[in-house]
């Protein structure tokens, strides 16, 4: 086991798992004296330095979804890493503590955009990252948590909400967002009204966003995760995966990292 360190920033890499040429590692960094697990993932079979991606997960936590996505995302060529926005790797099983570890995150904006930098220069520095060319995705809370790091003025080259939050407590200033953004959003997600997308669009227009809102027709909430017509179903929320959604907002995602890579 060895230790790097990268300014403030401290991570463990144990070691690696090999799946085909993906190679995974479960990575424990510190984040103002606390820990956090993240997961990297890259093709080792790529000699070249390479785009990095941030996965950001849903509200259940730092789960195994995520880490498929990272997954995918290194068969695609680029080195994921999808972070921790809880500590510890923090999960919840029931919507209520779902709500309640979101809800703590988004009330602190200052510490969540911590987290996302900290997750942000470990991929950086990561040997097979090329550090100039980074983007970032999220799911439900994760889309609407990469929406809020633009709205900051993270330097990234893109990020991209799938079926995440739009609304605001801090809406993009003109010039403010140094990114391109792309938001794929089910037009039939109950939790996304109509109004919110309205307010969303007018607000990237009054800041001057170079971005893209697609509005798949008939997907709900979640329609890329296939757990999710189980869990909305156990739990009475209008949660529905849409295969052909999911394999159309992933062709829509690979077009936009062509574009802003």
């Amino acid at each position: 086991m060895k230790v790097f360190a990268f300014g403030a920033f401290l991570f463990l890499a144990t070691a690696g798992v090999a799946v085909a040429e993906v190679v995974t590692r479960d990575i424990e960094y510190m984040v103002e004296g606390k820990p956090y697990r993240g997961y990297i993932a890259f093709d080792n079979k790529i000699q070249a330095k390479r785009p990095g991606v941030i996965v950001v997960h849903e509200w259940w936590g730092h789960n195994e979804y995520a880490r498929k996505r990272a997954r995918m995302l290194a068969k695609l060529g680029y080195t994921a890493f999808a972070l921790d926005m809880y500590g510890a790797g923090k999960q919840a099983t029931h919507p209520r503590d779902a709500g309640k570890f979101s809800s703590e995150v988004k009330k602190n904006m200052p510490a969540a955009e911590k987290r996302f930098r900290a997750a942000l220069q470990l991929l950086k520095n990561h040997k097979t990252t090329d550090a100039k060319r980074i983007a970032a995705i999220g799911y439900c809370f994760g889309g609407g948590i990469v929406l809020e790091m633009a709205r900051r003025g993270i330097n990234i080259a893109g990020v991209v909400s799938f079926h995440g939050s739009l609304r605001t407590t801090n809406p993009a200033s003109k010039g403010g967002v140094t990114t391109k953004v792309l938001v794929l959003n089910g037009a039939a997600d109950s939790f996304t009204k109509p109004e919110h997308i309205a307010a969303f669009k007018q607000e990237m227009k009054n800041a001057r966003v170079d971005y893209k809102f697609v509005n798949y027709p008939g997907a709900k909430h979640a329609f890329t995760n296939p757990a999710a017509t189980a869990t909305g179903k156990k739990f009475g929320i209008p949660l529905e995966y849409n295969a052909a959604t999911d394999r159309q907002s992933w062709r829509e995602m690979k077009k936009f990292f062509k574009k802003v890579f």
